[in-house]
C-alpha cells in the first residue's frame, strides 16, 4: 500500500468512532492504532496507559507520522510544546469525527502532510483540507521540488523564497543540472521564469556547485550528479578519504551534497575506510574490473599505476565510468571531468594519529542523469470503465501516490480530478503502448514511483502484461524496480452490470483485433466459443481500419445459435458519452460499433427481459 512510505505511522483516537475511522488506515501494517486503555475492547489496536501527551511525546521522535481523529484544537494543544522545525517534526494530520474532512495541519511539504492527506482522503473518499499557498496557486511546493529526484537542499532563504513565491512574484530558474520533467506540467501562467528577460524577485539555483550568490532572496537545490573517483593505499582511513573529497571539492567549488556515490576499482571493494565512509554518507559504491577501466581515456594516465593494479587510472577511469551509467544512451552524453585527479596526504605531523593513515586520489566526473538513491516502482493500475466513482480506492490511491504517471491520452483525461500538481504526466497516443511501457520502466529503473494506467483490468488486455514481458526481456530480477498490480473493474464486467446478468453462466473474452494476434488464431477461438456455447464478450470489435472482423465473428456465431440470440453493444460505459443498445446476433450489424465498445453475445439460454439481458445460472432451471 501506498501509506508504507509514511511507516512509521500512528493513529490515535480517544473514541469508539474516531476509532472505527481510523482502522481502514491501519490494514497491511501501514500504520499501528493507539486508543487508551478504556477503548480496550477496541480490536487490532495498541494501547497507550499513560497521558495521551506523554505517549505522544515518546511517538514524535521515532514516527514519520502521526494522525488523529480528534478535535484539532485539541491536537494543536498537544502537538504545541513538541514542535522543533519543520524539516524535522513529523507529519501531522487530523481526521474529523464524521470522517469527511482530512486536514495536513503540521509539517506540510518536508513532512509529507499534504500527500499523506490527499492519501488518506482517497481511502475515506473524504475532503482534503490543505493551506499552504502552493495549493492555493496550483503549485509544487518550492521545498518539495527535487525530492522525487533525490536531490539535496541546499543554501538560501528559503522562507523568504516561499513568501516571493507565494505572492506570485516572479522567479528565475537557473539550472544547470539534474532533470527538467519537474518544468513540464506546471500550470500557466506560473512565477518561474526560465532563460527570461526579466526582473526576477526571487532566484532559484539548481546546481552541482558550491557559492553564494548576492541576489536575495534565493535557495539552492543539489542534484546527486558527482561522481567521485577514488583511489587509495591499503589502509587509508576513513578520515583520510573524507579530508581528501572535502579539501577537493571546496577548493573547486563543488558541493557535497551533490555527490551521487563512489567509485574505484574492484580490488578496493573491501577498502574498509571506503565502506565506512559510504555507509556513513548513504552513498553507493561501484566498483570496476581494470578490464573496463584500462578502455577509458584519461587526462593523467599512470604507468606505475598501470603496473600494478592493470590500468592507468583508477580515480579519473571510475569516475567517468560511472558518470557514464547516469546517462541516457539515446543522447550520446559522454560524462566529463569536472575535477582532474588530485592526490592527497594528510600533513606529516597528522600522520601520526590513527585516522590520518595512507593518501587518496580523488577525481570528479559529471553525470547526465541525477541518482535518485531508491528502488523504483512500478504501479499497475486498472482504471476502471472511465467514471472514478467506479475506479477502486487501492487504485486511485496508487495513482495519487506515484511520482509519475503514464498511459494513453484518454484514460489520462479521465483520471485527471486525482493528479497531483507535483506528478510527472505523460501521456501518449493509443498505438505507443510499447512506448509506454518501456518508458514506465526506464523512469522506475532510475528510481522513481511509476504508475502505468490501461482502462478497465490492466492485467485484461491492459497494460500490466506488456509492461512485464518488458521487464522480463530486459533481463528483470524480479525485485528492482518492484511492482505492484492494481486491478479494475474490466470492460466486460461494466458492460454487464449495465444491462443486467449476461454473465451469470460461463462466458470468456476474445479481442477481434489482430494487430498482436493472427486473425487466424483469433477465428479458431471465435469456433470453440460459439461451439461451446460460451457467453462471449468481444473486445476491440471494430475501427476504422477493421471493418471486416465483426462480420467473420458474427457468422461464426449464427453458425451455432439461433438469430434471437440477445446481444448487448455497450460504448463508453459509465462515461458522459455513454450509449447501451440491446439487440439480437441477427441485428448486430445495424447497431453502430467502435474500439469503445463492447460486445456481449449469449448463449443459448440468455434471454432478454424488458431493458434486461438475463442469462441463468443453469441450463434447466430458468427461474428458480
Amino acid at each position: 500500500m501506498p501509506l508504507t512510505e509514511f511507516s512509521p505511522m500512528a493513529c490515535i483516537a480517544t473514541t469508539p468512532t474516531g476509532a472505527k475511522k481510523l482502522q481502514p488506515l491501519c490494514q497491511n501494517k501501514a500504520a499501528i492504532l493507539w486508543v487508551p486503555e478504556s477503548l480496550s475492547e477496541i480490536e487490532f489496536a495498541q494501547i497507550y496507559k499513560n497521558s495521551l501527551k506523554n505517549h505522544l511525546a515518546n511517538l514524535w521522535e521515532t514516527h514519520k507520522a502521526i494522525v488523529f481523529c480528534l478535535a484539532t484544537g485539541a491536537v494543536v494543544r498537544l502537538i504545541s510544546t513538541l514542535l522543533k522545525h519543520k524539516s524535522i517534526d513529523p507529519a501531522v494530520v487530523v481526521i474529523d469525527e464524521t470522517g469527511k474532512f482530512v486536514i495536513s495541519l503540521c509539517g506540510g511539504h518536508q513532512g509529507g502532510a499534504d500527500k499523506l492527506t490527499k492519501l488518506i482522503a482517497l481511502q475515506l473518499d473524504a475532503t482534503p483540507i490543505l493551506t499552504g499557498a502552493s495549493n492555493g496557486l496550483g503549485l509544487p511546493a518550492v521545498d518539495m521540488l527535487g525530492v522525487p529526484f533525490g536531490w539535496c537542499r541546499g543554501g538560501g532563504d528559503w522562507n523568504a523564497f516561499s513568501a516571493a513565491v507565494a505572492k506570485g512574484e516572479d522567479v528565475e530558474v537557473i539550472q544547470e543540472v539534474g532533470s527538467s520533467l519537474w518544468q513540464n506540467h506546471l500550470p500557466q501562467p506560473n512565477p518561474f521564469k526560465f532563460n527570461e528577460s526579466t526582473t526576477p524577485k526571487a532566484k532559484i539555483y539548481i546546481t552541482h556547485k558550491s557559492f553564494s550568490p548576492s541576489f536575495h532572496p534565493f535557495i539552492t537545490w543539489h542534484p546527486r550528479v558527482l561522481w567521485v573517483g577514488i583511489g587509495c593505499e591499503r589502509g587509508t582511513s576513513k578520515q583520510v578519504i573524507t579530508d581528501a573529497i572535502e579539501k577537493v571539492f571546496q577548493e573547486n567549488q563543488l558541493a557535497l551534497s551533490a555527490i551521487a556515490g563512489i567509485a574505484t576499482i574492484d580490488i578496493k571493494n573491501n577498502e574498509v575506510g571506503l565502506i565506512e565512509l559510504c555507509r556513513q554518507r548513504n552513498l553507493p559504491l561501484k566498483t570496476f574490473p581494470s578490464e573496463i577501466l584500462r578502455t577509458v581515456t584519461v587526462p593523467n594516465p599512470s604507468q606505475v599505476v598501470e603496473t600494478e593494479v592493470g590500468t592507468p587510472s583508477v580515480a579519473e577511469a571510475a569516475a567517468i565510468v560511472a558518470a557514464n551509467q547516469m546517462s541516457n544512451v539515446e543522447t550520446g552524453y559522454i560524462a566529463s571531468l569536472q575535477v582532474p585527479k588530485q592526490i592527497y596526504r594528510p600533513s606529516i605531523e597528522n600522520q601520526k594519529g590513527e585516522n590520518q593513515k595512507g593518501a587518496v586520489t580523488v577525481a570528479v566526473a559529471l553525470a547526465e542523469k541525477e541518482y535518485i538513491g531508491r528502488q523504483g516502482k512500478l504501479l499497475l493500475v486498472g482504471t476502471g470503465p472511465g467514471n472514478l466513482a467506479q475506479m477502486t480506492t487501492a487504485a486511485q490511491t496508487a495513482v495519487a501516490s506515484a511520482d509519475a504517471v503514464i498511459g494513453y491520452s484518454l484514460y489520462i483525461d479521465l483520471i485527471a480530478p486525482i493528479l497531483q500538481k507535483h506528478q510527472i504526466i505523460e501521456a501518449l497516443p493509443i498505438t505507443k503502448e510499447r512506448d509506454r511501457s518501456l518508458r514506465a520502466i526506464e523512469l522506475a529503473k532510475w528510481g522513481l514511483t511509476v504508475a502505468v494506467v490501461s482502462s478497465g483490468d490492466c492485467g485484461i488486455y491492459g497494460m500490466a502484461g506488456l509492461v512485464m514481458e518488458d521487464l522480463q526481456a530486459g533481463g528483470w530480477d524480479g525485485k528492482n524496480p518492484s511492482v505492484e498490480v492494481f486491478p479494475g473493474v474490466s470492460a466486460f464486467q461494466s458492460a454487464a452490470a449495465r444491462v443486467g446478468t449476461p454473465l451469470m453462466h460461463d462466458f470468456c473474452a476474445v479481442s477481434l483485433s489482430d494487430l498482436l494476434t493472427p486473425w487466424e488464431v483469433i477465428v479458431k477461438r471465435l469456433e470453440a466459443a460459439a461451439a461451446a456455447d460460451f457467453v462471449t464478450a468481444l473486445y476491440n470489435p471494430k475501427s476504422k481500419t477493421r471493418t471486416q472482423q465483426l462480420v467473420v465473428a458474427r457468422e461464426i456465431f449464427l453458425k451455432y445459435r439461433n438469430l434471437d440470440t440477445p446481444v448487448a453493444v455497450v460504448r463508453s460505459v459509465y462515461r458522459e458519452d455513454e450509449q447501451i443498445t440491446l439487440t439480437t446476433l441477427e441485428k448486430l450489424l445495424d447497431v453502430p460499433v467502435d474500439m469503445l465498445t463492447t460486445v456481449l453475445i449469449g448463449n443459448q439460454s440468455t434471454r432478454t427481459y424488458g431493458e434486461w439481458m438475463i442469462t441463468p445460472r443453469g441450463y434447466s432451471n430458468f427461474g428458480s
